[in-house]
């Protein structure tokens, strides 16, 4: 989950109108518990950071490869206690949790745990759908630009059809 590259101001205030918006919270200062929201979200953005940052260093440091950096970015981050990559979302979602049941600008709560969990995931997975359709479109954009092909969607209709034709009549002649 990548957390750093978001605008943790609007996801705090979503996730404060889901709780409030059906009445599973009440707060009588509930910008201050926006407030408390954004900060375990600056909090784990900043831990995350620094994880990645140190494991960079230890990687330099030890001479290892770009490709020992999760393994070692893990092995930071369980010593730290924190939770990244697949497991990140949990992690957060349990601190956000932790934080409104025992905050004090949170009056009252009128649904378990795992409810304000799914509520609180929502503007996350929204954020994660996101980054993954952008990872999708920037990844899409460099396989074509380093085959110097322009991808199908750019394509005119016709010129599909002529790339198809041409490439069955190659491996009919066994080129």
């Amino acid at each position: 989950m990548i957390l750093s590259q978001i605008n943790v101001h609007d996801v705090a205030r979503e996730m404060l109108q889901l709780l409030q918006a059906d009445g599973q919270i009440e707060s009588s200062m509930p910008r201050e518990v926006q407030l408390d929201l954004e900060a375990v979200l600056n909090q784990y953005i900043r831990t995350e950071q620094e994880l990645m940052s140190r494991a960079r260093q230890t990687l330099d440091s030890r001479g290892l490869s770009n490709r020992d950096f999760p393994r070692v970015l893990q092995t930071l981050a369980k010593q730290k206690g924190v939770q990244v990559g697949d497991e990140a979302m949990d992690y957060v979602l349990e601190q956000l949790l932790e934080m409104l049941l025992n905050s004090s600008n949170v009056d009252e709560i009128y649904v378990e745990d795992h409810e304000l969990r799914r509520i609180l995931r929502i503007p996350l997975r929204k954020l994660e759908d996101l980054e993954a359709k952008k990872e999708a479109q920037a990844a899409q954009k460099s396989r074509s630009k380093k085959i110097g092909e322009t991808p199908i969607e750019e394509l005119p209709a016709w010129q599909v059809g002529y790339n198809k034709l041409m490439v069955d009549i190659r491996q009919r002649r066994g080129e």
